[in-house]
């Protein structure tokens, strides 16, 4: 008989990668589509209602013109924050952090590549992101040794 591995534990560093776990939050919280769209104004959620959120659209990274396939409400979440001039300043660092990865298309981004965005400490941002409460779905990618 063979014992299971016992998984060790992995501390998320100030070059983990961290991301918008969706699949997290629609466990976690069943207001989550509500919530998401109220951020979208009239015009985009309109558009979203036609299409339906559960289609999939076609998103292309900005910076690396990689294309990836996402739900319909995260590509116009996306869409929204990218053309979006909202100042962060003022805006909590949750909330900040948050509005980077809808913008980027939820690319994953490091504390420090966090920190250089929103003009913030990495380690409070790596401290805040890794403690025991999820903020908003945002949790490390994780690869085990």
């Amino acid at each position: 008989m063979s014992e299971k591995p016992v998984p060790s534990l992995i501390r998320p560093t100030l070059d983990t990668p961290f991301h918008i776990d969706y699949s997290w939050w629609k466990q976690n919280d069943r207001e989550w589509s509500v919530y998401l769209r109220s951020l979208l104004g009239e015009e985009l959620d309109a558009q979203l209602a036609e299409i339906g959120e559960e289609a999939e659209l076609d998103w292309v990274d900005p910076n690396t013109a990689e294309v990836k396939r996402m739900d319909a409400i995260q590509y116009f979440l996306a869409l929204h924050f990218a053309e979006s001039d909202d100042e962060q300043q003022g805006t909590s660092m949750i909330e900040g952090i948050f509005r980077e990865f809808l913008k980027n298309g939820n690319t994953p981004l490091s504390p420090t590549e966090l920190g250089r965005m929103l003009d913030r400490p990495a380690n409070t941002i790596l401290r805040t992101l890794s403690g025991t409460r999820v903020y908003r779905g945002m949790r490390p990618i994780l690869e085990s040794p």
